[in-house]
């Protein structure tokens, strides 16, 4: 019989599959693991991460944070942008404990403009709070106002562009909501924003309780729980000078940034880098 070499071949690749089968039973074919490596962007620890929440500001609403939040999600953090009712800190801290509440694990507490007296004023006693983070916020001690701090140093130009508009509350009682006005928004809230976008910040701002801003502090969580500061130097609202001299009484880790009060939106990766090295340094 010639041997034309079909049946050695067919030894040979039966004996090449029972090695094949025996290498994957054993675990001895690293290659097809590493086949099987996620990477991910951002951290690449697994441990738990705190939830972000968000604190909004007056004339603005829970979009201004858009940016920011897409960079955390991208990082794996879980945010919530809170709705802020703008009415005065003592009101609007309930609604934010509120939340916070129904969140399981630690929180990082970030706070824009007057939020930040929302956010200090929340996370006063409240231990699922870890760490505070103000973004060309308020920071007032007890028996102080947003709007003492705001005129406490020169530089605000708000009062010139406001719109006060009468309301009447469901109990009968006479209040003023301020909104900025439309055609000067841009040039005072968002000036380093892009034109079309600022017209649709300024178009959807929520506005604030003019007793809000003349609602006086009663605790201050800056007094017992790590602080983050984000000052704006081109800050036609708060001036920066104001910033400074909150940030620097409560012992806060600052980051300066040359932006308008709409920092959040001209400048994310700021923010955001901001708030997760706080999260790192609390957890």
């Amino acid at each position: 019989m010639v041997d034309t070499g079909y049946g050695r071949n067919r030894r040979r690749t039966t004996r090449v599959l029972a090695a094949l089968v025996a290498g994957i039973a054993g675990g001895s074919l690293a290659v097809a693991c590493t086949a099987n490596t996620v990477t991910h962007a951002g951290p690449i620890d697994d441990a738990p991460r705190p939830t972000i929440v968000l604190e909004h500001g007056a004339f603005a609403d829970g979009s201004s944070w858009n940016d920011v939040i897409e960079k955390l999600r991208e990082d794996r953090y879980p945010v919530v942008a809170a709705a802020n009712p703008l009415r005065g800190p003592a009101d609007d801290a309930a609604a934010l404990r509120s939340l916070i509440s129904h969140i399981d694990g630690p929180v990082i507490l970030v706070g824009h403009s007057y939020g930040g007296s929302v956010i200090s004023a929340a996370a006063a006693g409240n231990d699922k709070v870890k760490g505070l983070v103000y973004v060309a916020a308020f920071l007032p001690a007890p028996g102080e106002t947003a709007l003492e701090l705001t005129n406490k140093y020169p530089g605000t130009t708000l009062p010139g562009t406001l719109n006060p508009v009468p309301f009447t509350a469901v109990d009968g009682s006479a209040g003023t909501d301020l909104y900025i006005q439309q055609d000067k928004f841009r040039a005072q809230f968002a000036a380093d924003v892009p034109e079309d976008r600022a017209a649709l910040m300024a178009a959807t701002q929520r506005p604030i309780a003019q007793s809000a801003l003349e609602e006086k502090a009663t605790v201050a969580a800056w007094n017992e729980k790590p602080s983050w500061v984000i000052a704006t130097t081109k800050d036609l609202n708060i001036p920066v000078e104001a910033q400074r001299f909150m940030a620097d009484r409560a012992h806060a880790k600052v980051t300066e940034v040359d932006a308008s009060h709409s920092v959040a939106v001209s400048h994310p990766d700021v923010v955001a880098d901001v708030i997760e090295q706080a999260a790192a340094a609390t957890h």
